[in-house]
């Protein structure tokens, strides 16, 4: 890969692929999967793991914006796909156009919604969200709320011009560990079934109920209902991936740029937090905190070369890092450095870091080129600058 000159980021469908299989197997055949492709694919690459889920069987996409569904829409994905944020109700035009399933989070949106597909003689397919203890987005419904939040996804699931497919919710602490938050998630997921059981009484049902995220689905099977969403378990990160035998689909990868042999008591980079302490090679890489490589994990994060690991020496810059190449004579320019994969887990820089994998993954920016392989080989090279 050293023709691409700086830094990419190997994309493994081969891993993704064994990812969704063991998922689905786990599931169980009569769950639907639906994939998680928000935020590019968690900077996978939204368009080429959208189409190798659809290949592989995914019954449904998650996305977080209409500008994310309409790219893959675009692009040709035909699976059917739900948007988990807000819409501007004056797009409905465009959700009905590209077959798009919108999340309704009050009964106000509701009425909006169907204002707007009355007028143009349209059903808009939507999911109710329920909001049992995220207090992010949903109708409320615990305690006070129980009742009046009946009566409100009653009347909005009657509104003629809405196709009322699903209802879900999303679990707080279900990947967290410890009697409290498995109590707080059963509490979460009660409220989800006991609403929805009195919602059965009025007569309401729903095709399709979800709940399962990752945590869930690695530690509450009996949450899996008709559909598991899992986000990063799917790209094989976090503790619970490793448990589920599961792989990282992403390796993000550069090259040593330039070598350098420092004098004793030689300072590097911004801020001068490294200073030699004898005659030192380093190592310079071309990749900063512009290509998502954060400024936290400057001084001491380790990266793996052919040989072994090493650590970055000083403060991150905008372009470009060094690392220690003292341990490592046979070390040359062009040698190829991963930041993060199968060698060196991602989970690593994020503790370093002091977030989460997700974050990690996310942030990897749109001028590092995703390189798809499969069976060993490249099948596509993707950039997101706009050349």
């Amino acid at each position: 890969m050293t023709d691409l000159k700086r830094t990419w980021a190997e994309i493994d469908l081969d891993a993704l692929a064994h990812n969704y299989r063991t998922i689905r197997e786990k599931a169980g055949r009569n769950v639907k999967f639906l994939g998680v492709v928000k935020a590019d694919a968690y900077g996978h690459g939204a368009l080429r793991i959208s189409k190798t889920l659809a290949r592989l069987g995914a019954d449904y996409l998650a996305v977080s914006s209409l500008d994310e569904a309409e790219e893959l829409r675009i692009g040709g994905v035909e699976l059917p796909l739900l948007i988990l944020g807000h819409t501007p109700p004056t797009q409905v035009d465009k959700l009905i156009k590209y077959g798009i399933t919108q999340t309704v989070t009050c009964e106000a949106k509701a009425y909006e919604y169907q204002a707007e597909a009355e007028k143009l003689g349209e059903k808009l397919k939507i999911h109710i969200k329920l909001d049992t203890g995220m207090s992010r987005l949903g109708f409320l419904c615990a305690d006070s709320h129980f009742d009046e939040c009946i009566k409100a996804i009653a009347r909005s699931v009657s509104l003629p011009n809405l196709d009322v497919e699903g209802i879900f919710t999303h679990f707080a602490v279900s990947d967290e560990i410890g009697d409290q938050n498995r109590e707080y998630t059963m509490k979460q997921f009660d409220l989800f079934m006991s609403v929805i059981s009195a919602l059965e009484k009025q007569g309401v049902t729903f095709r399709i109920r979800h709940c399962a995220n990752s945590g869930a689905f690695a530690n509450y099977p009996e949450t899996y209902l008709d559909m598991v969403r899992p986000g990063l378990l799917t790209y094989g990160y976090g503790e619970y991936a490793k448990k589920l035998g599961l792989l990282p689909v992403m390796s993000e990868k550069t090259v040593i740029g330039t070598i350098k042999v420092l004098d004793k008591d030689t300072s590097i980079s911004y801020g001068r937090l490294f200073t030699t302490s004898g005659r030192q090679r380093v190592g310079v890489l071309p990749i900063g905190y512009a290509d998502g490589l954060f400024r936290s994990l400057s001084n001491g994060c380790a990266l793996q070369l052919p040989y072994g690991k090493t650590k970055i020496l000083g403060r991150i810059c905008m372009d470009m890092c060094m690392i220690d190449l003292g341990d490592y004579p046979q070390s040359e320019v062009g040698d190829e450095v991963e930041i993060f994969g199968k060698n060196n887990p991602v989970e690593s820089l994020a503790e370093y870091a002091g977030t989460i994998p997700y974050e990690i993954v996310c942030a990897v920016s749109k001028r590092v080129p995703r390189v798809f392989m499969e069976d060993g080989k490249v099948i596509e090279r993707e950039l997101g600058l706009k050349l």
